[in-house]
């Protein structure tokens, strides 16, 4: 009976333990992406603030955008890898940083068309965006589901979206509101397959590299949202 008993307490300690410890990493990673966006406003912020921001936008508009999006690619792969492989902490901190700052630089020329077209666009699309992840979040967090299905249709769906884009940039036609609908509706997929996966799969050393794809398909979601308030003041 003694042993009965204190073999149910030595798995409960243990339930317990493992409990406690993905509790922790869910805080670790919820706070490295609060940081994330925090470290993103203040280099826009300063950006914008300095001037540099008008001189990188005419930069970027006057080449290719294909290039651009290339090059965010690169990094993005780059920054994902390190982030998720990487044992050394400083290096994941790196590929953190390094991302949120190729993602700042991108988004210069689209805020800096939404304060000249669309004056308070930038708020109220942050708004939706932080709306839209909340809900997300609490969707997975109250059900406990798994996404990890969706894992294999946000794939298929970047290819086509990458396919879209770089036709539109060759031959030149717009990708316009259903597009941009659409893409919303796949960064709420992708936020939901992150969150499964911070709360499932991810491991509990991991926390930087779990903020990273956290940030980036909220980042996703606002560039998105952006661009239908943009839109709609045209």
């Amino acid at each position: 009976m003694n042993q009965n008993y204190v073999g149910y307490g030595t798995r409960s300690s243990v339930i317990r333990a493992a409990a406690d410890t993905r509790e922790r990493f869910i805080v670790r990673t919820y706070n490295h992406l609060f940081g994330a966006i925090v470290l993103f406003a203040a280099i826009e912020i300063a950006l914008f603030q300095t001037g540099a921001a008008l001189i990188i936008a005419r930069a970027m508009m006057g080449t290719s955008w294909l290039l651009v999006l290339g090059g965010f690619m690169l990094v993005s792969w780059l920054a994902s890898r390190a982030a998720h492989t990487s044992t050394s902490k400083p290096a994941q901190y790196a590929a953190l940083g390094g991302f949120v700052l190729a993602q700042a630089i991108v988004f210069v020329p689209l805020l800096y068309l939404a304060n000249t077209v669309a004056p308070g666009a930038i708020q109220s699309a942050g708004l939706v965006t932080m709306a839209g992840f909340a809900g997300l979040t609490a969707i997975a967090f109250v059900t406990r589901k798994d996404f990890s299905f969706l894992g294999a249709l946000l794939r298929w769906g970047g290819i086509c979206a990458l396919v879209l884009i770089a036709a539109g940039v060759l031959f030149g036609f717009q990708l316009g509101t259903f597009f941009s609908v659409a893409m919303v509706a796949f960064a709420g997929a992708a936020i939901l397959y992150d969150t499964s996966n911070v709360l499932h799969h991810f491991p509990e050393d991991r926390y930087v590299g779990a903020a990273l794809e956290l940030f980036a398909s909220v980042a996703m979601m606002f560039w998105y949202v952006l661009r239908l308030f943009i839109s709609s003041r045209d």
